[in-house]
């Protein structure tokens, strides 16, 4: 993809493959952002949906997680078993009620039909719910003791401890979001409001494909998202090694 979004249009499909382009060539890189294409505001668009459905993901999945691993309520095991049935529901099967219930709160065609929807995950509830029961429940009940409220244990005690787990949540929700393309092709017809993915799809909407402009902007796509993955990997082989107890 790298090689091929420096070739013109004649030399990517040569064989036998180069990996260096002869001659090598900008002009791609430089006709994706033509007046023609929206390239800079699907750009924006698709950063706007990410960071507003990892904020309200973050915050929405960390308190229902912690609610189902360290709280006790009636019902608490029936009413996790019956979220996680909600797995077993393909998103497929459901695209046209979502579409009719979108359309009666005036969502469609709006950042909000993204955003609200994927902010509810049940699979990342059940992996923070994992994460935070290993945490020991010694060092909650202490701060209970101590005065905390439950709030307090959350943000001051088990959130930090759960750092690897928060960071890899984000980083697989970026990617996600980031990759989305259906939701974005049925829920969102105005261009201007359009997503990254859905956008460098026009690169061959019209009578032939330019391969090269396509290269070219998948290329430009996936920087985000090596980025990310740089900066969060050590988290990977994170775990709670120490969590605040001796012996």
């Amino acid at each position: 993809m790298l090689s091929s979004s420096f070739k013109v249009l004649g030399k990517i499909f040569e064989y036998p493959f180069r990996l260096i382009p002869d001659p090598f060539i900008w002009t791609n890189y430089i006709n994706i952002f033509d007046d023609k294409y929206d390239l800079l505001l699907w750009y924006k668009n698709s950063f706007v949906m990410v960071i507003l459905t990892l904020a309200f993901k973050c915050c929405i999945v960390c308190i229902t997680a912690y609610a189902f691993a360290k709280l006790r309520f009636r019902g608490r095991d029936f009413l996790f078993i019956l979220f996680l049935s909600a797995l077993m529901l393909p998103g497929d099967a459901t695209i046209v009620q979502r579409y009719m219930i979108y359309k009666t709160l005036h969502l469609t065609d709006s950042v909000w039909a993204l955003v609200l929807p994927a902010a509810f995950d049940i699979y990342f509830v059940f992996l923070l719910r994992q994460f935070f029961i290993s945490i020991p429940h010694a060092l909650t009940e202490a701060a209970i003791i101590d005065g905390c409220g439950h709030l307090k244990v959350f943000y001051r005690i088990v959130l930090p401890l759960a750092k690897p787990a928060i960071v890899t949540m984000i980083l697989f929700s970026f990617v996600w979001a980031w990759n989305d393309f259906t939701n974005p092709y049925i829920f969102i017809t105005d261009t201007k409001k359009q997503m990254l993915t859905v956008g460098m799809a026009m690169f061959q909407a019209s009578r032939f494909q330019d391969y090269g402009l396509q290269m070219a902007a998948s290329a430009l796509a996936l920087v985000p998202v090596i980025v990310l993955f740089i900066s969060a990997q050590k988290y990977f082989v994170q775990g709670i090694a120490t969590s605040g107890i001796k012996g």
